[in-house]
């Protein structure tokens, strides 16, 4: 069949209507994507919704990482018929060969040029599987392998390690290509190391990269599933120069050392973009900097793959579905607060409704909300840009944080005048932004009536699924997990398993491998309003009508991620403190 039937597929599938797949068509023409990123981007399906249509269209099985298709272990005689560059290019995995039948995972089985080469490299035939984009290429690290030192490789052979090809700055910085590659070159300098340093870190799925020294000593420092891990350290005389290229490629001032300073940059590597924020502060031996990196192809906006239950996932549609209101979710910095938020949003937009965003910084860019980034040095802060946003007729207004009394009561009144609110508190567990929203100045009673939602999440380390091992809890830990989370009399204790981390290839010997979150979601009821109006400042009551009303605290929800194998009881406490 022609890539042209497959839009009219999906229509008579009853997936899009005429409608959508008109605009679809119209956007992929306007943008040059495919028809199914344009679906994507529209937001008319989601990436699995195109990758099952498209399964039924072509009559290709589905290869997920649910059904296990995906979980290809390291095979050198496999890779060897689909070369790595080959197969990250088109976006190919191979499968399993049986016979002279070579399967294969590929996000367009329609490209036969595509298959044409495949059949000849492999010498066999071709049995095409269809995959979604953002799990091939996860499974493609785990076949090929991400743990190549190449900072180490940098170093040591002082050879070039992907030379950078920078564009025309923009107003957000360079877009640096790390997959292109203009030669061989010799000798160890400060684009190569950069670049080693930036490929090595998505390969690892790092969140931060640190980059400091001390004396005559430089340190780099990964952060990988929130921990820090130790990394080559970079020649100490090259350190300058390692500041400076990254100053360079954020367009901050490379002669000012004195003051911090804040940039950022893209770049792509493995076929994916990545948003590099850059932070630089002078200390005692020199400037340390910290890169955050975001892997927009590694973030999931979907409300059912953040580690919500059931029970929370509805409360949270159901709050957000509310014509006004507010929703506040807290947590401490990195806890995964505006990805929750992104999620939600992206779950609940419509183009029937007017969705607006101020933050600081815009962290994605989400199709069809206007989103507006807060520039303080020129008075666009939380709260001017929150009382300009009330002119521009919104449903849905999100505001990155609440940090100051003028903030506060302008969502109060944005809510109360007919409009649904979402935004973040910095405190330790959800009922305490009750407390902190009075301390802003929120009266009691007007609070009690516009607030809907309050929420506060943590997040956990996942065990390795390939190397969890499952034992047995002593009867202290066991009868401490059933009090806690508030199972005593609904559970077989004979039956019940803990896992706990060992380490393998796939989790760098850690143990775990990515992150899920853990919650408490209080939606709130008729008793919590008077309680509320009645008691601000006295949050036991508030925590005792909840867990009566059957949510769970942030405690009870870590112990339920354990006893569904998740993560550890080591990392369950850590994370939570009791009630």
């Amino acid at each position: 069949m022609s890539k042209s039937s497959f839009p009219i597929s999906l229509v008579k599938q009853g997936a899009i209507t005429e409608p959508q797949r008109a605009q679809a068509q119209s956007s992929c023409e306007a943008q040059g994507c495919s028809f199914a990123e344009a679906v994507v981007k529209l937001g008319f399906l989601n990436e699995e919704a195109v990758a099952v249509g498209l399964s039924k269209h072509l009559g290709h099985p589905l290869a997920t990482i649910e059904n296990g298709l995906l979980a290809v272990e390291e095979d050198t005689l496999l890779a060897l018929r689909v070369p790595e560059e080959f197969a990250r290019m088109h976006g190919v995995l191979p499968l399993s060969v049986e016979g002279k039948t070579l399967a294969v995972a590929m996000t367009d089985p329609e490209d036969m040029m595509v298959v044409e080469n495949l059949r000849l490299m492999s010498k066999c035939e071709v049995q095409p599987f269809v995959a979604m984009k953002s799990q091939l290429f996860k499974a493609l690290d785990a076949f090929y392998g991400e743990g190549v030192d190449l900072i180490t490789k940098t170093i040591s052979e002082g050879s070039q390690a992907s030379h950078a090809e920078a564009e025309e700055p923009s107003s957000r910085g360079v877009r640096v290509n790390l997959d292109a590659s203009s030669g061989p070159q010799t000798g160890i300098d400060a684009v190569n190391l950069v670049n080693a340093i930036l490929k090595q870190a998505v390969s690892e799925r790092v969140s931060d990269i640190h980059l400091e020294v001390f004396d005559d000593e430089v340190m780099l420092r990964f952060r990988i599933d929130g921990v820090l891990h130790p990394r080559t350290s970079p020649p100490a005389h090259l350190f300058p120069a390692l500041i400076s290229r990254i100053k360079i490629l954020s367009r901050l001032d490379i002669a000012e050392r004195r003051l911090p300073q804040d940039g950022m940059f893209s770049l792509n590597v493995h076929n994916r973009s990545v948003d590099v924020r850059v932070s630089v502060c002078p200390a005692d031996y020199g400037e340390k900097i910290v890169l955050r990196l975001l892997d927009k192809q590694a973030v999931e906006l979907d409300l059912a793959k953040i580690g919500l239950d059931p029970r929370q996932r509805e409360d949270f549609l159901a709050a957000a579905r509310e014509p006004h209101g507010l929703i506040f979710l807290t947590g401490p910095t990195g806890s995964g607060k505006t990805t929750t938020l992104y999620s939600l949003l992206n779950t609940i937009k419509t183009p029937t409704l007017n969705f607006m965003t101020i933050e600081d910084p815009i962290e994605i860019k989400l199709r069809g909300i206007t989103q507006t980034q807060v520039k303080a040095s020129i008075g666009l802060t939380f709260a001017s840009a929150l009382r300009s946003f009330l002119r521009q007729d919104p449903d849905v207004i999100l505001v990155g944080e609440v940090r100051d009394a003028e903030t506060a009561q302008t969502c109060l009144r944005a809510a109360l005048t007919g409009h649904l609110v979402l935004s973040t508190l910095h405190t330790n567990d959800a009922m305490t932004a009750v407390a902190r929203l009075t301390d802003l100045g929120m009266e009691p009673y007007m609070l009690a009536s516009s607030l809907t939602l309050v929420a506060a999440q943590r997040l956990v380390r996942v065990l390795c699924p390939k190397c969890r091992q499952a034992y047995r809890p002593t009867p202290d830990v066991l009868a401490q997990c059933l009090a806690e989370a508030d199972l005593q009399t609904q559970v077989d204790q004979s039956t019940i398993v803990f896992h706990r981390p060992t380490g393998c290839e796939a989790c760098a010997r850690t143990g775990y491998r990515g992150r899920a979150g853990v919650y408490e979601v209080y939606r709130i009821n008729a008793e919590m309003r008077e309680l509320i109006y009645k008691e601000s400042k006295n949050l036991s009551p508030l925590r005792n009508a909840a867990s009566k009303a059957g949510m769970r605290n942030l405690r009870a929800s870590a112990w339920h991620k354990v006893l569904a194998g998740v993560t550890s009881v080591e990392e369950a406490l850590s994370m939570t403190a009791a009630d």
